[in-house]
């Protein structure tokens, strides 16, 4: 697990437990045994089981994770995902934070793959954004794969996406892609974002790895695609829902950038009942 993921645990458990969990110390002995059940409360597509895990295990290595169901399976409404077997107290300081992680990565994972399924029979990728919980990327993209989605860059690092600002700060789209030609290094992605056919035509001259059609209407789309004939690949982005996708994803397109997938996806009903031994 990467070391951002264990930080991040970690301050999600010194957020929750702080000083100590009084009420579990007050009424409950400190080594009753117990044995806790994670179930499905409504049909979800699984993702975040190892974050979860981890949780419970540093709380207390002594706990065992004993997973029924696996991340990128679908679960119903009564499913046990898994059971956790260990000190009550340990289970019960761990119990709202590894659901958090549960039904919020589930949330990603179920949404994703509504969006997914939809394209299914096409040839078209639905990509992710940039648009996620801060400190959370990596969990949340990892959703969006178990859900069934593609990643887009993970940050400003890792691929060059010429947006409206740069293009307004070089002065022109080829300047832009130019400088970004100049500077990348041997297997970095160039990726620029356009509004209108004339900056498709542009960008195109210019060079580039892939064309963004940014909130552009599906006939527009439509002509930018015809344009662009096949030369580099396309996505399409902005304000892309289930009620249009098949709309923009039929014109031809290679990608579509949902934002939704990570901003907007709702947590999963999730809960964990503890019995002691």
């Amino acid at each position: 697990m990467h070391e951002s993921i264990q930080k991040l645990i970690d301050m999600a458990l010194a957020e929750d437990i702080g000083t100590g969990d009084i009420t579990s110390a007050a009424i409950v002995d400190d080594i009753r045994p117990a044995v806790g059940r994670i179930t499905a409360k409504q049909s979800l597509i699984l993702a975040g089981t190892d974050v979860a895990r981890r949780v419970f295990q540093t709380i207390d290595p002594g706990i065992a994770w004993d997973s029924k169901r696996a991340d990128g399976t679908r679960c119903e409404s009564g499913d046990i995902i898994a059971v956790v077997d260990g000190r009550a107290r340990s289970l019960l300081a761990g119990e709202r934070t590894a659901l958090n992680f549960l039904q919020r990565l589930s949330g990603i994972a179920t949404v994703t793959n509504l969006f997914a399924h939809a394209v299914r029979d096409m040839n078209v990728q639905i990509l992710d954004t940039r648009k996620t919980t801060p400190g959370w990327r990596l969990l949340e993209k990892q959703a969006v794969r178990t859900g069934g989605g593609t990643n887009h860059r993970t940050g400003l690092y890792d691929h060059y996406l010429i947006k409206n600002n740069h293009i307004a700060c070089a002065g022109s789209v080829s300047a832009a892609i130019s400088k970004a030609q100049q500077a990348k290094k041997p297997g970095q992605l160039v990726e620029v974002e356009v509004r209108t056919i004339e900056e498709a035509k542009a960008a195109l001259s210019a060079g580039v790895d892939i064309i963004m059609l940014d909130n552009m209407p599906v006939h527009m789309v439509h002509e930018a695609v015809k344009t662009i004939k096949g030369r580099t690949k396309v996505d399409v982005s902005g304000n892309i829902t289930l009620d249009n996708l098949l709309s923009y994803a039929s014109t031809g397109v290679d990608y579509v950038s949902v934002g939704e997938i990570t901003h907007s996806a709702p947590a999963m009903d999730i809960h964990m009942t503890v019995k002691c031994t």
